[in-house]
């Protein structure tokens, strides 16, 4: 009967889960010493950038770390996961960079856990792309934000969701942050677009952050069963040997449906194979920033 067992597929599936959940559950994080500020960014649409925000937000949190997410797309999905109220009433990201709002005064709490919380997006933010043009200091309205928030309130990361292009609102992002997330997809054309997205944000280290860089990618939407994704992994893995996670997250039935029950798949099912991808993901975030620090 063992033998059968572990020839069965399945069988390896759930031994594999099992396992994964054990070495989840031993694991204590490290937290950083100061806050990490992480823009979770890519031009290309439907590489599961908020879906990357608000899961390895929620998986950090549940391992006992304050987070915080902003999200920064008018589509306020990030904020619609995180069980967060967004209607067009409500006081959002949008008063925050436009008409100097305090980021306490609109900060809200996810019921997912106890550490997460989120500034929300509402519908506003669409227009504020042009708005911005004509304010002072344009760039750097979120980040200004942002510290004066920090200063009064203590978080180990900050997660900013931002819409797939590349305008005021995106460059607020990177200006905000000291690392870049970006989320690249396992199909075919992964890695179009990267180069133009890598240049962007060498011109803001260059004239508006100094301190911004890539720290992280992260695979997703990996079938293990077509040579494609296998190959994208590959060649991810070549270009960018010292950012890429070893992690991948997989396609998941459960990752796509946790979103409209206004949940994280972390809390709505953790230990499916997309939960324990991401994570495990967070896991390697923690430790690779515990690394780099005692690295420097």
């Amino acid at each position: 009967m063992s033998s059968y067992d572990e020839t069965t597929p399945l069988a390896r599936e759930v031994a594999d889960i099992a396992r994964r959940r054990v070495a989840l559950a031993e694991q204590s994080l490290p937290l950083p010493r100061r806050t990490r500020v992480l823009t979770v960014a890519n031009q290309k649409g439907g590489v599961g950038k908020t879906t990357t925000t608000v899961n390895l937000a929620a998986a950090l949190a549940q391992t006992g770390a304050q987070v915080l997410v902003i999200d920064l797309d008018p589509q306020g999905n990030a904020s619609t996961a995180l069980g967060v109220e967004h209607r067009s009433e409500t006081r959002s990201v949008y008063d925050v960079i436009i008409n100097d709002v305090p980021m306490r005064d609109v900060v809200q709490k996810s019921p997912e856990f106890d550490g997460l919380w989120c500034v929300p997006a509402t519908i506003h933010l669409a227009g504020a792309e042009i708005e911005l043009v004509s304010l002072v200091a344009r760039e750097q309205r979120l980040r200004s934000a942002l510290e004066t928030y920090l200063a009064e309130q203590t978080f180990h990361y900050v997660f900013i969701d931002c819409p797939p292009s590349l305008g005021l609102l995106t460059i607020n992002a990177f200006v905000a942050a000291k690392e870049v997330l970006i989320p690249i997809q396992c199909e075919y054309y992964a890695l179009e677009g990267l180069s133009q997205l890598l240049n962007n944000i060498k011109l803001i280290e260059r004239h508006l952050n100094p301190d911004l860089k890539v720290s992280t990618i992260l695979l997703t939407m990996y079938d293990g069963r077509t040579n494609l994704a296998n190959q994208v992994v590959d060649e991810v893995r070549q270009h960018f040997p010292q950012q890429v996670l070893d992690t991948l997250i997989p396609r998941s039935v459960r990752i796509s449906e946790a979103p409209s029950y206004g949940q994280s798949v972390i809390s709505y099912d953790n230990n499916s194979p997309g939960s324990l991808s991401y994570r495990e993901a967070a896991s390697e975030i923690a430790i690779r920033g515990e690394h780099n620090r005692g690295a420097r």
